[in-house]
């Protein structure tokens, strides 16, 4: 009777406003404070990149000296970032960390609002757990606090246009989207997600086209001051061909592949992944559309929920997953939406997937380490995996992804006498019920 009477006290705890502020504030300091002992740290990333880009941009009067972003191989959005930190009174390498870490809250923020879907009402602890390990996470911490990279940004913006997805919001999410692929050219990697939900009705055909004109919108500035238009459409077909080897450090099945002998073997095995990639975008499509629940969507005219948010979600988690794991060329960073989304997953079908946000944060992490500890001017890494090491870590990942492919192939095959365990769909803009609390 105790431990009842405890439980619903921590409940009825969680109704009121001053403790939900005291937890998100929680959330923000433990944010922060697991970042505090690499923050002085400079990467190889920092040094050799960012800092560069920093300083040119000061030494040349700020936003002004976008108008030749040649210098960067990042896009325009990210350098009107750091333009405007090279403004504040703060060091350089504290106003680039500084940005990433708040956009580690915004992604938390956005974590917990899927989780909250789930788990909806002011009672619920499981959205303020899920932003919690959002924050705590090893890859994500690192990224900011140690790497200074930036990938909470494009990533924040896709768990925020999964989370409108849910909502039923279709032109919130593609421009959520728009902003991610703005930010960074790895949003390609959810493509297939945003496909599924178009064929599926789930999102609007002519929603998609938030996602290039808010692209495009952010192009303006860097126009306004001078840049070349054709230098800012092309800025991702350039980056394209500047990496060769079939997998920089990523956890891809590309270790599990002999080293190509030749340069056209090498082109021949890295054509068979891009052709592979798209099959399984294709495939994925097909299993939405042609499953008795995609077929019962496909003959829909109406805008209301069509898939259970299992299965939205499982589409996300499978596109972030399948499309790196295929395409060559991939670094050690490009599984970041993966690490993210997976916890939503687990939080979402916890007794089924549980275990596929550790299995990724193995892979993820020990695919970091080689890099992380690559320093300047001697080219020292502490961490250098064997052949086989990295079959291993590559392993890891691969079995989250058939984990997570073989889910979501069962959340299409249901059919109507058998629906999926998910909360209920909400209404479009209508925020959960609050269920009332007995006295």
């Amino acid at each position: 009777m105790s431990a009842l009477t405890m439980s619903f006290g921590a409940r009825g705890a969680l109704s009121k406003p001053t403790v939900r502020r005291l937890l998100a504030v929680a959330v923000a300091v433990a944010c922060i404070a697991v970042r505090l002992p690499k923050w002085h740290t400079e990467s190889v990333d920092y040094q050799v990149f960012l800092q560069a880009w920093y300083h040119h941009i000061a030494d040349n009067g700020g936003l002004r000296a976008l108008d030749h972003p040649g210098f960067a191989d990042y896009n325009v959005p990210y350098l009107y970032l750091l333009a405007g930190l090279t403004h504040l009174p703060v060091p350089a390498l504290t106003g680039i960390k500084a940005v990433s870490v708040a956009f580690d809250l915004l992604q938390a923020l956005f974590v917990f609002k899927l989780v909250a879907l789930r788990f909806p009402g002011r009672t619920a602890w499981q959205p303020f757990a899920a932003a919690l390990l959002a924050v705590l996470l090893p890859t994500v911490a690192v990224n900011s606090g140690w790497w200074a990279q930036a990938d909470s940004i494009y990533t924040s913006f896709v768990v925020a246009g999964v989370y409108f997805v849910l909502r039923h919001r279709p032109w919130w999410a593609c421009t959520m989207l728009g902003l991610a692929f703005a930010f960074k050219l790895q949003t390609v990697f959810v493509f297939p997600f945003l496909l599924v939900m178009a064929a599926t009705r789930q999102v609007k055909w002519q929603s998609l086209l938030a996602v290039p004109a808010v692209y495009l919108a952010l192009d303006v500035p860097a126009l306004l001051v001078g840049a070349d238009p054709v230098q800012l459409l092309t800025v991702y077909s350039r980056q394209t061909g500047t990496y060769q080897s079939l997998a920089l450090n990523a956890p891809s099945l590309y270790h599990f592949v002999e080293k190509p002998g030749s340069t056209e073997t090498a082109d021949l095995v890295r054509s068979i992944g891009v052709v592979s990639a798209a099959a399984a975008v294709l495939a994925l499509t097909a299993l939405a559309v042609l499953s008795r629940t995609g077929r019962r969507t496909a003959r829909r005219a109406s805008t209301g929920a069509s898939l259970t948010p299992d299965q939205v979600l499982l589409t996300a988690l499978a596109s972030a997953v399948t499309v790196p794991m295929l395409l060559p060329s991939m670094h050690d960073r490009y599984f970041y939406m993966v690490d993210v989304l997976s916890l939503v997953v687990a939080f979402q079908l916890p007794r089924r997937l549980w275990y596929v946000p550790v299995l990724a944060q193995a892979a993820s992490m020990a695919s970091y380490l080689p890099f992380l500890y690559y320093e300047l001017p001697d080219h020292y890494r502490k961490y250098h995996w064997s052949a086989n090491e990295w079959r291993l870590i590559s392993g890891l990942m691969a079995l989250a992804a058939l984990a997570v492919l073989t889910a979501t192939v069962r959340e299409y095959r249901r059919g109507p006498a058998e629906p999926a365990p998910a909360a209920p769909a909400l209404a479009p803009d209508r925020p959960p019920a609050e269920p009332a609390l007995s006295s």
